[in-house]
């Protein structure tokens, strides 16, 4: 459900010009993440991403064991998701890399791959700005790492049933204008993904569906680095901000 609304309105937006701007891209992620969160928060947590998995496992709140099969199966989903999307945006795909002169797997071909994986910069705004270089891979890692810290910190205090605070039945919706507005502040940078799974499975699809190894080439090792690296890293972080600075205050009596 994640990657279909997700990585579907990028898909429009890039192949159709149904959305305009970078917030309608982002406005649809966040609305895909609450509906995927109401379908399955009861039945699993609703996790949807190996970054904030692992980062329940860090807080406590999820036996390290239990991890591994909900990362095989959020990389399945994605996968699985990133085929539905090409099925059904396949026409439109082929008419827009004949418009811009693209053939696939080659240089410049990362304009259409982004509607799979994920690239630095936003090869959106590189083909208008002509400057890759306003982004090194440095600017991305933090980015990647930052955006993910602030989404795992917010989805822990709102689930913390001690928070006094927390949203109740707007929970899902917080959590998914989160990543809006983490969307629409860094997705011109990085695309924005704090997803492994997100990045991941799409990325391998693309490969196989005529990107080869533009895929995993493009940004250097910034597909391990920037896109699996700094969201792992970056939902420690934000699991350890919770932890120590936000946890002991909602168990306090001052907070009761």
């Amino acid at each position: 459900m994640l990657v279909f609304f997700g990585c579907g309105s990028v898909a429009a937006a890039v192949l159709t010009g149904a959305q305009v701007g970078i917030f309608q891209v982002a406005i649809v992620w966040g609305l895909g993440i609450a509906t995927a969160i109401h379908l399955t928060g009861s039945l699993s947590g609703a996790h949807l991403n190996p970054a904030v998995t692992l980062s329940l496992a860090a807080a406590g709140r999820l036996p390290l064991r239990r991890a591994p099969g909900y990362v095989l199966m959020q990389l399945l989903g994605a996968f699985c998701a990133s085929a539905v999307l090409y099925a059904l945006f396949s026409g439109p795909l082929r008419e827009f890399e004949a418009v811009h002169h693209l053939t696939r797997g080659a240089p410049g071909s990362e304009a259409s791959a982004m509607v799979f994986g994920e690239y630095f910069p936003n090869p959106a705004w590189h083909a208008a700005a002509g400057v890759p270089e306003l982004v090194t891979p440095g600017a991305a890692f933090l980015a990647e790492a930052f955006g993910t810290a602030v989404l795992v910190l917010v989805i822990l205090c709102v689930t913390d049933p001690r928070n006094r605070s927390n949203p109740g039945p707007l929970t899902a919706a917080t959590i998914g204008l989160t990543i809006t507005m983490l969307i629409s502040l860094l997705g011109p940078l990085t695309m924005a993904g704090f997803n492994p799974a997100r990045d991941f499975a799409p990325r391998l699809f693309s490969a196989l569906a005529g990107w080869g190894g533009l895929a995993f080439r493009f940004n250097g090792s910034g597909w391990l680095v920037v896109y699996i690296v700094a969201p792992l890293a970056g939902g420690q972080a934000g699991a350890l901000a919770y932890r120590l600075f936000f946890k002991p205050g909602y168990g306090s009596e001052s907070a009761s």
